[in-house]
C-alpha cells in the first residue's frame, strides 16, 4: 500500500526497531529519576493554581452546551505498563459509539464545544492532575491506549521507561495528526504503519536527549503552537 511520503514509516507496527543509537545516553540518567520528577511537580503546582479559573470556565462550557459529564476518562498505558485513567475534557458526544480510537477531522462525535477545546489543546488541561499523580509527566510520548506502547519490542520497549507526558517531540510533530489522518482512506492502517512508528523513532530520541533545558524548550513550543524543529 502507497502511502504519501510527507510522514515517513520508520517500521510496520510491532515490528522490532533497530534503533540502539537512540537509546538513553547514561548522562541524562539522574535527570530522568529525579529532576524530570521534581520539576513536573513543581510546575503541575503552577499550573493548577494559574489555570483554575479557565478551567473552571471550560466546566461551566460544556455543562451548559452538552450537559455531564465534564471529563473523559480512559485507561492509558503508563510507565513500565501500568495502566492508569487519564483525564480529560470531554469533547465527544456521550452517545457516541466508540468503534476506533482513531479520531479524524470533521469527526461528528466531536461537541462544538469540543472542536473549540481540540482546536488549542485546552482539552488536555486535566491532565496536569495526572502530573500531579506521577502517572504522567509533562514532556514525553504521549500515553496511548493499550495494544500500542505495551507492545513495543526491543530496543524500542525503553520508551516504557518514560512517563507519558502531555507534550513531547512527537506531539509537535504531529500537532494537525486528525487532519492528516482525515486525508487518507484508512486512517487506523495509516497510523498504525506510518505515524506511530514515526512516533516511537522521534520518542527515542528524546529518552536519550531528555534535559531540564530540553523539557522547558518543548513547553514553550506547545504553548507558543511552534513546530518542531528538534528543540533538544
Amino acid at each position: 500500500m502507497a502511502w504519501s511520503k510527507s510522514v515517513p514509516s520508520v517500521a510496520s507496527f510491532g515490528c522490532r526497531l533497530d534503533l540502539m543509537h537512540t537509546m538513553p545516553d547514561p548522562k541524562n540518567g539522574f535527570y530522568l529519576r529525579f529532576g524530570k520528577p521534581l520539576f513536573d511537580v513543581f510546575i503541575a503546582v503552577i499550573g493548577v493554581v494559574v489555570l483554575l479559573v479557565p478551567m473552571g470556565f471550560i466546566t461551566l462550557g460544556i455543562l451548559l452546551c452538552d450537559g455531564p459529564p465534564v471529563l473523559f476518562r480512559q485507561a492509558r498505558v503508563g510507565r513500565r505498563g501500568r495502566l492508569f485513567a487519564v483525564l480529560k475534557f470531554r469533547t465527544m458526544r456521550v452517545s457516541s459509539e466508540r468503534r476506533t480510537t482513531i479520531t479524524v477531522a470533521g469527526d461528528s462525535r466531536v461537541t462544538r464545544v469540543g472542536r473549540f477545546l481540540r482546536r488549542f489543546k485546552l482539552d488536555e488541561l486535566p491532565q496536569m492532575f495526572n502530573v500531579l499523580k506521577g502517572d504522567m509527566s509533562f514532556v514525553g510520548p504521549r500515553p496511548d491506549v493499550p495494544g500500542y506502547m505495551d507492545k513495543l519490542q526491543g530496543e524500542a520497549a525503553a520508551l516504557l521507561e518514560l512517563r507519558p507526558g502531555i507534550t513531547g517531540p512527537a506531539t509537535l510533530a504531529f500537532r494537525h495528526e486528525e487532519k492528516i489522518l482525515g486525508g487518507v482512506s484508512d486512517p487506523t492502517v495509516y497510523n498504525d504503519e506510518v505515524i506511530f512508528p514515526e512516533k516511537v523513532r522521534l520518542n527515542l530520541v528524546y529518552l536519550r536527549e531528555a534535559s531540564l533545558r530540553c523539557d522547558l524548550r518543548y513547553i514553550y513550543a506547545t504553548v507558543a503552537n511552534r513546530k518542531h524543529k528538534g528543540l533538544c
